[in-house]
This record gives structure tokens, sequence and C-alpha cells, in this order.
């Protein structure tokens, strides 16, 4: 694959990050050389300094106009080599060859404090070799949406890349024909590694390079399983694992992320690619946001399904590494496949005990909480505000009319409640400890869609950053009570709902 490198990959910065590079070492089949194209006047307008501290970076220098220039790409660290990554996928069920980076640079990988390898990456760098005619640029709205976003779930403990920093472009993209201001995301991950990466050399009958790939990635994320089978085998099985309690977590939160391509589908288990992902407001296991999702495919109570269909698509990719036998190959592959409902609906289950305040698993609790999803459902409830509240009402009965008011049929709260405390009556643990715990696993804050619109919306049209600061340091404790933020708990009005969210490309 030919480099693409601007003239300005020779102007390199003084160290701000460690850089230990491995994914470019495998070869030129597996990604392009490629600089960011330098930006008008890059302005830094969110560090994130706490991540920032995690990966060893001199967090003080970052935050310098000089640590600007880095941030946007104008100027490239010492120790990265900018690569844009190869990969293909299938995109609402229809395969494509050949995507790519289209837009984001891989500056390279760093050892962060803990011992775990990250890439770091500018989402919004410019063109790359697998652009495709797009601009390879990033507006600012999207970019404020995935910093909150991916950061909020960070701190809701659930796997995800992370944000380190936002940067103003001082430059505009257009998107739909309008002139928006543009920005640059940086992202960490623990790779960026996909199914649709494994896919790309698949369709092109590359053996050698999908051994090389598997290897990598068996070795970068789960190494304890390496030398344990046959090294597809082993990869299938860890990736079924991770994207089983991944989606479980999800449904946990409410969070629907809207497009669930093979090429958003992460080996490390890792939620990527916050486009036009949501949470929900009120239950409702159809519900979709993305604007392209007509037949609702990525539906919130379909991510399991799709999540399966996604690793079995990673199982073909894998199937000449499984075995030399054809039939056995597949064989073995099913098994692993399999294994994604039952590790899915254990996942499932322990997080729906822990919202509703079990504390161990009895018979019968399964039906206790697809009941209560259901009387949810038919009554359009609040999904975090309603689960926060049960937190009380674990505590005292008292509780239970303001929770009864928030169904339409207030006695479909009252039947189920007689249940739920009738199965509480099992566990012997004080209720203030069990309120306690169970405000671990009910957020009272989420990223609401209308607040993240809001917030866009002022840094948009005004430069106000203030309601996108207001966001991201309320989400950083999102089971915590905080008052002065109360108003971010709510639920919209009517005529607040976001329906529709878009990808931002």
């Amino acid at each position: 694959m030919c480099p693409a490198c601007s003239d300005r990959s020779s102007l390199k910065s003084p160290s701000l990050f460690a850089f230990d590079n491995t994914y470019v070492r495998l070869g030129d089949r597996f990604c392009a050389r490629v600089s960011p194209t330098p930006v008008a006047a890059p302005v830094t307008i969110k560090l994130n300094r706490a991540l920032a501290e995690q990966l060893g970076a001199d967090t003080e220098k970052l935050a310098t106009r000089d640590g600007a220039e880095v941030l946007a790409g104008n100027t490239v660290p010492e120790g990265a080599e900018p690569i844009a990554m190869a990969y293909a996928g299938h995109q609402f069920g229809v395969f494509v060859r050949q995507l790519g980076d289209g837009r984001a640079i891989l500056l390279g990988e760093v050892i962060a404090r803990d011992g775990c390898r990250r890439d770091v990456q500018l989402k919004g760098a410019g063109r790359t070799p697998f652009s495709r005619g797009g601009d390879g640029r990033a507006a600012l709205g999207p970019v404020l949406r995935e910093y909150v976003v991916s950061e909020a779930m960070a701190s809701l403990g659930v796997a995800t890349t992370r944000a380190l920093a936002a940067v103003m472009t001082g430059q505009e993209v257009l998107r739909d024909q309008a002139a928006l201001p543009g920005a640059i995301l940086v992202r960490v991950a623990a790779s960026h590694i996909r199914v649709g990466t494994f896919q790309f050399f698949a369709a092109r009958g590359d053996r050698e390079a999908l051994a090389a790939l598997t290897r990598y990635a068996l070795e970068r994320h789960y190494p304890g399983s390496a030398g344990v089978q046959r090294d597809a085998l082993a990869l299938l099985e860890r990736v079924v694992e991770a994207q089983a309690t991944l989606v479980a977590r999800w449904i946990g939160l409410g969070f629907v992320h809207g497009v669930m391509n093979t090429d958003n589908t992460t080996i490390s288990g890792e939620t990527i690619d916050y486009g036009p992902c949501a949470f929900l407001d009120e239950y409702d296991p159809e519900k979709t946001f993305s604007s392209i999702d007509d037949a609702g495919r990525y539906a919130f109570g379909n991510q399991p399904q799709i999540a399966r269909w996604n690793v079995a698509r990673l199982a073909e990719a894998l199937l000449g590494l499984i075995d030399e036998d054809e039939e056995r190959a597949i064989r073995l592959a099913i098994e692993r496949i399999e294994r994604f409902a039952p590790r899915f609906e254990a996942e499932k289950a322990r997080v729906l005990r822990a919202k509703l305040g079990l504390g161990r698993e009895e018979a019968g609790d399964d039906a206790v909480a697809e009941d209560l999803l259901a009387r949810l459902a038919a009554n359009e409830v609040d999904y975090t505000l309603f689960f926060r509240r049960l937190c009380d009402a674990a505590a005292s009965p008292s509780v239970d009319p303001e929770l009864a008011a928030l169904f339409r049929r207030p006695e479909a709260y009252g039947d189920w409640a007689s249940l739920w405390r009738s199965r509480l009556a099992l566990d012997d643990r004080p209720s203030e400890a069990r309120q306690r715990e169970m405000r671990r696993a009910n957020p009272a804050f989420i990223p609401r869609n209308h607040r993240i619109e809001e917030a866009i919306r002022a840094a948009v049209d005004r430069a106000d950053f203030q309601p996108f600061e207001t966001l991201v340091r309320t989400l950083a404790r999102p089971y915590d009570d905080q008052p002065d933020a109360a108003f971010l708990a709510r639920p919209p009005a009517p005529e607040q709902r976001v329906r529709r969210t878009f990808c931002g490309t």
C-alpha cells in the first residue's frame, strides 16, 4: 500500500508521549502511513488531564499552545508513526470490501501507567487513502457528543474508548450544505482492531496476514489465552465473551449504539464510534434513534442478536485458521458462537439483579425482572429515573406512590412491587445496605439526549462551552447525588425529546 505523507511529516515536536508502536510493524498491508493535514488555528477546548496523566503524558505541555498543535496534528510528536488502518465491514448487513480510517489517523501506541497499551488517535485529522471522497474532517458537534458520551460510559463502568481532548481547528467543514466549525477528537483505545479488520484480509484470501493479525490481537488483548489452543479459536472465544458482556451492560443502562456494523465492533470488547448513539428516556425495546436506521436493525432490543451476528462474521473470517478441515472448522466455530447467548443472558441477569437489589440468585429472578421491563414499556416509564428512585423504595415503601406516579397506570407498579418486595424478603440484608448497593448499580445521571443537544447548540451557535463543561463534570460522577446538577437528571419535556440522531460524517 502506497504511503501518503505530507511535507509536514518531518516536523517533530518534543516528546509528549512515550510511544511504542507495534501495529505498524505488522507491515504495509495493514495500514497506510499518512500524516495529519495541518489546520489553520488549533485551540484545545477540552483536555482530559486525568486521562493524560494515566497515559504518562506531559500534561502541562499538552495544555499549552504547542500542545494544541500536537493534539490537532499540526506537528507530530517524537516517536509517533502516524497511520490509517485498513479494514472492511458489514454496514447495515451489506458487506463493503474496503473501508478503513477515512478521517482518523493513529499517532501511535503508549504504555500507560497501569502497564496497558493504548492507541492515541486523531479523529477528524484529514484525508487518508481510505477517505473515499470524504474530506477527512469532523464537525464540532459530533466531537463534543463523542467526548461527552465516551467519558460518561467510562465513569459508568462500561468498556469504552476514551476522549483525551477536543480541539477546534479554526476551519469550517461543510455538512448538509451548512458550514460548521471543525474540530478534532483525540481518542484513546485499547486498540482500534475491529471485526472488519479481519474481514479485510479474509476477503482478499490473505491467510498470512490473517494469521499475523490473529496472533497479534490475541497477544495484545488476551495474552492469557495465547498458546492454550489454536490462536483463531482462542481469539473467537474471547471476543464472544467480551461482546456478550459489553452489550449486557449497554442494556442495563439503556444505551443504544445506533450503528453496530462489524467495523464498529472491537476485538477488545470496548464500545467505539459514538455516532448516532443515544440513551433511552422511556423504556422501549424497539427504540431507534439513528436517522439512517429506518428498518430498526439496531434497535435497543436487537443489540444482543446483532452482536452475536457480528461475532459470527468474525468466525467466518477465521474459519481457515480454525482448522484445515472446513466441516470441523465450522463445527468448532459454531460451538463458540453458541456460547454468546448464555453468556449474555447470565451477564444481563447479573446486571438486572444488581439494579433490583437482589443480593443472590434465586429461581424466578428473571421472571421478576422481565415482568418489570414489560410494565415499563407498556407505561412508557423513564428507564433511568425509575431505577434510581427504586433505590429509595428498597429502603422504605413510603416512596412507592412517587414511583407509581411514573406509570400511566399506577396499579401496574403496585402489582409488581408486591412481587418484588416478597423477593427482597428472601435476602437477609439491612435495607440501608441494599439501597447503597443499588445506588452503585443505578446511575442518577446519564448523558440525556436533549442535554447533549443543548450543549452542542450552545457551542456551535454561540461558542458557549459552559453547558458542555457542566455535562462532563457531572457525568464524571454518575452514581452520586449532585443537587446543583439535579436538572440534568430530569427526563425531557415533550418538546425537548430527541427522536433522531446523526452520525456526523
